[in-house]
């Protein structure tokens, strides 16, 4: 499992969400 994979996994386990995390997807454009 690759380092990227793990956090995924880690962070769609904190926020209670799929596995399926979009790689396109920016926690910085979220927070504005």
């Amino acid at each position: 499992m690759s380092i990227e994979e793990r956090v995924k996994k880690v962070v769609a386990e904190q926020l209670d969400v799929s596995g399926d995390i979009d790689n396109n997807a920016s926690f910085i454009d979220d927070l504005g």
